[in-house]
């Protein structure tokens, strides 16, 4: 019934499995990969025609996570998987970056890459996994696809580097110091095609290091989808590339000289509206079949392209002027927003940056429900991109897939020098408003949120920034590494290189990649010039802000304490009675966590005080010999019970209450009465003994005991 191939390997410390023909059998291609427990289905569709008119490539990834993959039931009301959560849209991102650029060239029928998490054993990403699955499901469509591409997941600790190491230590990541490094690669045998990671300020070497160990450690499982293909592929898809060379030249003939000159134009608008002109211009020069033709979009882009990227490979300036390694002239403002708790005007060049940073209490960390458990995060960073950033009108909605995956990049710059939340107990939400965007706004975010933290008080170990660099790649061999690219270089040119770090190393790189790779001598190329890009970044935001700036008096202040385990449930009390007093009481926001950890919030210093000194009275025990004040509770004939710690009484006999013979304690004290008491100590059941006599009731100071006279004896 079934024809079943299926492949295997081992890879680093698991056993990598390929298998084909048993499940989904009507997709063009289906491949379910096993990495130990972790198992990913990947299914693959592609239209036979294309659209009508259609002059763009419509590839579509989707990764999903069911929760039964790891036996669990989904959090919230609904109790099902709904909208895609953020991890599931940045894995999305990173099966499409390293694909799309290996269909071959004019493609244009619609295709569909699902990769679902059927298992996950809480030790292998099922991110990777989800690659190579989506990975050999297309290479055994028949689609035209130029792959397969590998994907691996790097670690470096204790100064080596470690592949795929498991979920644990890369969640644990910021709080192990001995792992420095989750670097995820994809690439093709020759050439690396997508790189994104998260570091603790690594060198440039190190880095480099880190690609060319995935790489090598990738090329196996290249191999395995190979020979799986060799096997159980689909017949090739009929598609010829198509030819339109004649077309390419009628639209250069008609169009070539006002298409220079617009892209001689400094300023962005003026340029785009130049641009938009000599398209428009183009198009009038041709006959209606030409405009009719479909590849009429491919062959005008082909013209653009050709004169940027001429003219920088030729040693000419680039399209605003510059050389390859200047970057755009910086501003830098702080404390602009008069309520925010810290914000930043990052403007280069023509890209810009609002970025304002809140500070919170406990209450406000993000709740994260995923396949290896619930976890809080203290740090969010959220970007926005409207239209207006870029002079156009367009829909505004929920974030896409581009507001996440640049959002998160940022976040993983700046989360490698946060303190840690014992010294700042703070929940911290970064919002990056992009309001001018012409080239790498993302990287703008990282150098305004740097700022914006500071600006808010936040004690970061080390300022951070981040450029965007990119490169011209001729057939020749010749090219070209440009630092701070433009929007216009992004989208023509082959490379888009992004590396945010400190001035002691790299926090983030990510690259992605339009042709088949580059080089290891071009990428320690773009590495050098990135670091000096950055470095030149640093010093211009320290000219207008190098340390951390005091707190807005609209944030919160947060004052910690520990208290033991066991005393966790007295603090809370019976169905929280205890502490929703405390709120109560003391106006303070109160978050206890499991360790002991308490976190006590107010604008109000005297309100963290009470909170403090009501926990304090809870937890802490009273000490033999010391004096406190107290409250007499109850008169009895015996002596008086004095409420002096907390919620903790204790008896103050007859004989202990003044340095003469009284018949009744009423005779000198009253229930609600305060009094200073010192603890004596102990009896053999455990109740308290206190003393008044020995206290001055008007200071507090013990009364040294009378000497005895001595004088007379003998």
């Amino acid at each position: 019934m079934f024809k079943i191939s299926q492949k295997s390997i081992q890879w680093g410390n698991e056993t990598l499995t390929l298998e084909t023909g048993k499940v989904a059998r009507q997709a063009d291609g289906s491949v379910i990969a096993t990495l130990g427990e972790t198992q990913v289905m990947a299914n693959v569709t592609f239209a036979k025609t294309a659209k009508e008119g259609q002059d763009f490539f419509p590839l579509t990834v989707h990764y999903q996570e069911k929760y039964y993959a790891a036996g669990k039931v989904p959090g919230g009301f609904f109790k099902r998987e709904a909208r895609p959560s953020e991890k599931e849209t940045l894995v999305s991102r990173l099966i499409d970056r390293p694909c799309r650029p290996l269909f071959v060239d004019g493609f244009r029928n619609e295709v569909l890459v699902m990769a679902t998490v059927l298992s996950c054993d809480l030790v292998n990403d099922p991110d990777i996994v989800a690659m190579i699955a989506a990975s050999a499901a297309l290479t055994i469509s028949g689609v035209p696809f130029m792959g397969p591409i590998g994907a691996a997941r790097v670690g470096f600790s204790n100064g080596q580097y470690v592949l795929n190491p498991s979920m644990d230590d890369m969640t644990q990541l910021k709080n192990n110091p001995e792992q420095r490094l989750d670097l995820v690669i994809a690439g093709t045998k020759d050439a690396v095609m997508m790189v994104e990671s998260e570091a603790y300020e690594l060198t440039e070497e190190e880095m480099l290091g880190a690609v060319k160990f995935g790489h090598e450690a990738m090329q196996p499982v290249i191999d395995l989808i190979i020979d799986l293909a060799e096997e159980a592929a689909n017949e090739p898809f009929d598609f010829t590339p198509p030819d339109y060379a004649a077309l390419y030249a009628k639209v250069a003939a008609a169009g070539e000289t006002q298409m220079r000159a617009a892209f001689a134009i400094r300023d962005k608008q003026e340029r785009t509206n130049a641009i938009k002109a000599a398209v428009d211009a183009i198009k009038a020069g041709l006959s209606d079949e030409d405009r009719a033709d479909k590849n009429l979009g491919s062959a005008i882009k082909k013209l653009e392209s050709g004169i940027l990227r001429g003219d920088i490979i030729n040693g000419g300036a680039r399209i605003d002027g510059r050389d390859n390694k200047t970057v755009r002239p910086i501003f830098c403002e702080n404390g602009i927003l008069p309520r925010a708790h810290g914000s930043a005007l990052f403007t280069r060049g023509e890209t810009q940056g609002l970025v304002v940073t809140t500070l919170g209490t406990g209450e406000d960390e993000q709740i994260i429900d995923a396949l290896n458990g619930n976890y809080r995060s203290n740090f969010l960073l959220h970007y926005n991109f409207p239209p207006y950033s870029v002079g156009e009108v367009g829909r505004v909605g929920s974030p896409g897939r581009r507001e996440i995956g640049h959002g998160k990049l940022a976040w993983r710059a700046l989360q490698a020098v946060l303190p840690a939340a014992t010294d700042f107990p703070y929940t911290i939400r970064v919002v990056s408003e992009i309001t001018e965007s012409n080239g790498s706004s993302s990287m703008a975010s990282v150098c305004g949120g740097s700022l914006s933290m500071m600006d808010a008080g936040v004690p970061l170990k080390s300022p951070v920034a981040g450029v965007a660099m990119g490169l011209i790649l001729e057939e020749d061999g010749r090219y070209a590494v440009l630092t701070d690219i433009l929007g216009d270089e992004d989208h023509l040119g082959d490379m888009d290189f992004k590396v945010a770090g400190t001035a002691a190393g790299i926090t983030t790189m990510q690259m992605d990649i339009k042709v088949a790779g580059i080089t290891p001598a071009i990428m320690e190329q773009a590495l050098a010039q990135a670091k000096d890009g950055r470095i030149h970044i640093l010093n211009e935001m320290n000219a207008a802000l190098s340390a951390p700036q005091g707190f807005s008096a609209y944030a919160p202040k947060i004052e910690t304490m520990s208290i033991p385990t066991d005393k966790i449930r007295e603090v809370i009390g019976s169905g929280g009675k205890v502490i929703r007093e405390i709120v109560e009481v003391s106006g303070a926001k109160v978050d206890i966590n499991d360790d002991g950890m308490i976190k006590i919030a107010s604008n109000d210093a005297a309100a963290i005080k009470k909170a403090y000194d009501m926990i304090w009275s809870i937890v802490a025990e009273p000490e033999e010999g010391q004096v406190y004040t107290g409250k007499v509770v109850k008169l009895v004939d015996f002596g008086a019970f004095v409420n002096f710690f907390g919620k903790r009484d204790g008896l103050v006999h007859v004989s202990q209450i003044a340095n003469k013979r009284l018949n009744h304690p009423n005779e000198l004290l009253k229930e609600g009465q305060e009094v200073k008491v010192k603890l004596l100590g102990f009896d053999d059941r455990g109740k308290v003994r206190l003393g008044m006599k020995m206290v001055d009731q008007e200071t507090g100071a013990e009364i040294a005991p009378e000497k005895k006279d001595e004088s007379n004896e003998g």
